[in-house]
């Protein structure tokens, strides 16, 4: 292929844009925010089933205490009753001493319900405040998600600028060369990782670093100035100019 060197210089132009949007490429794929976020969902999520399992170990002890108070209630009403009946000393002897024997035995019930209702409350303070703590480390992970997730806004939207310059300045270029050249540079661009034309200097192909000899040396300095070089190894095309030492 022939292509005034001019165009062929012009063409490392375009690589510098092309390296330039495929790094920016490369950053929008990897910021780091999107780790970060990955990790804080993970965190989140976990956090949450911890938040469940407190909350349910809240709950059910709420139940039990319910029950508990439940049980006394009932504990006192029959207390209530029995006490009315014996204040009032009707009935035979024997009904009044079952009467005291009873009202005994509902003290030392309501006396061990309250004691068993006391340590479930303890029991459910200590459960809320495990459920608060849990709560209160959700909140400071969501801030930290919404912090992280307004960085990774903001860096996405400097890169699609940066994206939006450069190929407003890639299409001119491209237009103004030659669109048999640009074709040939972008399919060697698709097939060599991004790098489709490189300078050639000191001997040495600047896409894949090999450096020529003898009669591969020879071909490029005999070759004619508008003839597109191409690298035996890596097929890149090999950009000639004033530093190239021919």
């Amino acid at each position: 292929m022939k292509a005034d060197p001019k165009a062929q210089r012009r063409l490392l132009d375009l690589q510098a844009i092309d390296t330039a949007l495929a790094q920016l490429a490369h950053r929008r794929r990897t910021l780091p925010e999107h780790a970060e976020l990955e990790a804080l969902a993970r965190q989140l999520s976990s956090l949450e089933d911890e938040r469940v399992r407190a909350q349910v170990a809240v709950d059910d002890l709420d139940r039990d205490i319910a029950r508990m108070e439940k049980d006394i209630d009932q504990v006192r009403s029959r207390k209530d009753r029995d006490q009315a009946r014996l204040t009032l000393g009707s009935g035979p002897a024997r009904e009044l001493e079952a009467l005291q024997h009873e009202l005994a035995s509902l003290n030392r019930r309501q006396s061990e319900l309250e004691d068993t209702e006391l340590e479930l409350m303890e029991q459910r303070e200590t459960a809320q405040s495990v459920l608060d703590g849990v709560e209160e480390r959700l909140t400071a992970t969501r801030e930290t998600r919404a912090a992280t997730e307004q960085r990774r806004t903001l860096a996405l939207a400097e890169i699609a600028k940066e994206e939006e310059f450069k190929a407003g300045a890639r299409q001119p270029l491209a237009a103004d060369l030659p669109a048999d050249l640009v074709n040939l540079y972008d399919k060697v661009r698709d097939v060599s990782g991004g790098l489709g034309a490189a300078l050639f200097t000191a001997g040495r192909c600047g896409g894949c670093r090999l450096e020529l000899y003898g009669a591969d040396l020879a071909r490029i300095r005999s070759a004619a100035p508008d003839e597109v070089v191409r690298c035996e190894e890596c097929r890149r095309i090999m950009v000639r100019t004033a530093e190239s030492g021919l």
